[in-house]
């Protein structure tokens, strides 16, 4: 009887390609059920006449979160077995994707390092990854780099990998960030949308959203967006209970982060984000949601925003959970 299990971390290499998942059509239904369960207050994304006339095209936008959740999702194939994420570089939108398009993602692992053993603790190495999303017609929709932590099989193995994984990927600049909204109708926006936009936004403005959001409906997340990792479905796999998938305490994030800021256009990508403890299906996330810098651009601007989020579980004090700082558009 054959057993599906691994990939384990001395079964990757340098170069190794996985791109033989399925391609996952953004279709209003998916859109539905995501929003569902993360939340999405966007304006863009809810009207769907708003965002033809903002951005053009007979296809609604499909929200960012949406779309990077499923290229991180199609990712796990080679994440199967995942301990742990250590970061994200480079995430930046080199397309929109619209309601409609179908994504598929192919990652290659472009860096080894085996972690150091330390006693009482399981083998693991971290495995630097390329993710490479496209859509139907082969255009670039993310291209971005994850690291992952992986045990190993053979808690003995010496798979001499030690390569310097701080050189790989890069933060985006300021055209990367711009790129994927430019031609899009921003006025047409602040006509519909009432409020302060770019032009009221002032760097070092803190925002505390009162009134946390439960975590919900984890696995069923996962599986929507095409995440196998074991932590976020089988609570036998950490020693310690099922986890919730990162993106989920993102989306969470960011759906607050639209209560502070309604008048957000998108998340065009991220500086980083660190997953500073562990969620869990039931705890209540609440956020701190800070302006850190402002970038006009010839029409609107750029927001760079930090996150904070904590969780409260079983009547205890809150933990910090994430700390992610993003870009936004303004109008």
């Amino acid at each position: 009887m054959g057993t599906i299990d691994g990939p384990y971390f001395e079964d990757l290499y340098r170069g190794q390609r996985f791109e033989g998942g399925p391609g996952l059509t953004l279709t209003e239904g998916l859109a539905a059920a995501h929003q569902a369960i993360v939340g999405g207050r966007s304006h863009l994304f809810l009207d769907h006449g708003l965002s033809r006339r903002v951005a053009g095209g007979d296809a609604a936008l499909a929200a960012p979160n949406l779309v990077w959740d499923v290229a991180i999702g199609q990712s796990t194939l080679v994440t199967h077995t995942v301990v742990a994420n250590l970061f994200y570089r480079g995430v930046v939108f080199r397309r929109a994707p619209r309601l409609g398009d179908t994504l598929r993602t192919v990652t290659e692992v472009v860096g080894l390092r085996q972690n150091s053993r330390r006693a009482g603790r399981a083998a693991t190495g971290l495995a630097a990854l390329r993710i490479s999303t496209v859509d139907q017609e082969g255009r670039r929709v993310l291209d971005f780099w994850r690291c992952a932590m992986l045990p190993l099989r053979d808690q003995d193995a010496d798979t001499g990998h030690a390569d310097d994984l701080s050189v790989l990927g890069a933060d985006p600049g300021h055209e990367d960030l711009a790129a994927v909204a430019s031609g899009w109708d921003l006025g047409a926006f602040r006509e519909a949308v009432p409020g302060r936009h770019f032009a009221g936004l002032a760097e070092g403005e803190v925002f505390e959203v009162v009134g946390g959001d439960v975590v919900t409906s984890a696995p069923e997340l996962a599986r929507l967006t095409l995440n196998v990792a074991k932590v976020h479905h089988d609570a036998r796999a950490s020693g310690q209970g099922r986890l919730v998938y990162g993106g989920h305490t993102i989306g969470l994030a960011l759906h607050q982060a639209v209560r502070a800021l309604p008048e957000l256009v998108t998340v065009v990508g991220w500086h980083g984000c660190d997953h500073v403890g562990p969620v869990r299906e039931g705890d209540t996330l609440a956020s701190t949601v800070e302006v850190e810098r402002t970038e006009p651009l010839a029409e609107g601007g750029l927001a760079h925003l930090r996150s904070r989020v904590r969780a409260v579980r079983d009547g205890g004090e809150p933990a910090e959970v994430l700390d992610w700082r993003f870009v936004a558009l303004f109008a």
